[in-house]
């Protein structure tokens, strides 16, 4: 009679283990259904590009003729025999150097004004804010080329107090900086997101700072920066990736040529020359991988020196 129950009892465990899996297996198929589509973009729109263009710099390819291999050709002659490729790199690491920290400056600055308690908190956002959803467009780019121009408004309000000021973007000496400009005046995300650090910050801290005697800018060096500093981080990594990227601004402001004496050629500009004006697209792969690598390694070394600065609550780094 023991050995009946003991079998009943071990058929109905090993039927509810079986329910058990298939109830899995089927919610398993519904994940796979909903996830189908970000699978099949992944695989076709990222992964299969990815892997394509890999396999097309290790060749010579023209688009018009079918790919030949060529080794490691387009690397060696990148890093030895394209002095254009240096000169792009030179004023891409200028241009990052420059816009990333005055950008991120700036943000904290006016995030740091708006969180005062002000009124209309919410419009000044929004007026703030919408530099960054209009600056990468190309009529923003036409516009403050033309702003920036030796007939441009800001030489036209420079005349009205005496001072003869230079064409911007026509000047290789300035024109870079042109486009570092437009790029610090598209801060809005940069903003939104120190607003939203600095309201998290406990306002008990700098009252106790400021009963001990600390001013103002001892608590802000001592208090606020360190507790700010995991969004500081973050808007760091997302910035410097960014800024390796920007292509738009370079190309309407240079018409396309990276001008004036190739001071506005960034290494964006330079890979679509190669690529779509000259039809290198072996090259040009070769040069977006590149950039691949450029980039994890500055971002690499943004997350490793954060053990040293970003500060978390709990203690840890």
């Amino acid at each position: 009679m023991k050995m009946i129950t003991t079998t009943i009892s071990r058929t109905r465990t090993g039927q509810k283990a079986a329910r058990t899996v298939k109830r899995r297996y089927a919610h398993n198929r519904i994940a796979l259904l909903f996830l189908a589509p970000w699978l099949v973009g992944l695989v076709l729109l990222t992964l299969g590009p990815m892997l394509t263009s890999l396999y097309i710099s290790f060749t010579n390819y023209t688009i018009l003729n079918p790919p030949v291999w060529v080794g490691l050709q387009n690397y060696i002659t990148m890093f030895t025999g394209d002095p254009l490729f240096i000169k792009s790199l030179k004023v891409t690491f200028t241009y990052v150097g420059v816009s990333v920290p005055v950008k991120l400056i700036f943000a904290l600055l006016v995030a740091m004004l708006l969180n005062r308690g002000i009124r209309g908190l919410g419009i000044y956002r929004t007026i703030y804010y919408i530099p960054t959803l209009l600056g990468g467009s190309v009529a923003i780019a036409m516009l403050w080329r033309k702003m920036l121009g030796g007939d441009g408004l800001l030489n036209g309000l420079l005349a009205m107090i005496g001072i003869k000021a230079p064409d911007w973007v026509a000047n290789p000496n300035y024109a870079l900086y042109s486009i570092v400009l437009l790029s610090v005046w598209q801060f809005g995300s940069s903003m939104i997101i120190f607003l939203a650090g600095l309201k998290q910050i406990p306002p008990e801290y700098d009252e106790a700072a400021a009963v001990d005697g600390a001013g103002a800018v001892r608590r802000f060096f001592h208090i606020t920066l360190p507790i700010l500093s995991p969004v500081i981080f973050f808007n760091l990594v997302m910035q410097l990736i960014t800024s390796f990227q920007s292509f738009t601004q370079a190309f309407i402001i240079s018409n396309g040529s990276g001008g004036p004496v190739n001071s506005t050629l960034m290494y964006s500009l330079y890979l679509y020359k190669k690529g779509f004006a000259f039809f290198q697209m072996g090259y040009a792969s070769a040069m977006a991988w590149v950039l691949v690598i450029l980039i994890g390694l500055f971002t690499l070394l943004v997350f490793r020196s954060s053990k040293l600065w970003v500060h978390y609550e709990d203690g840890g780094k």
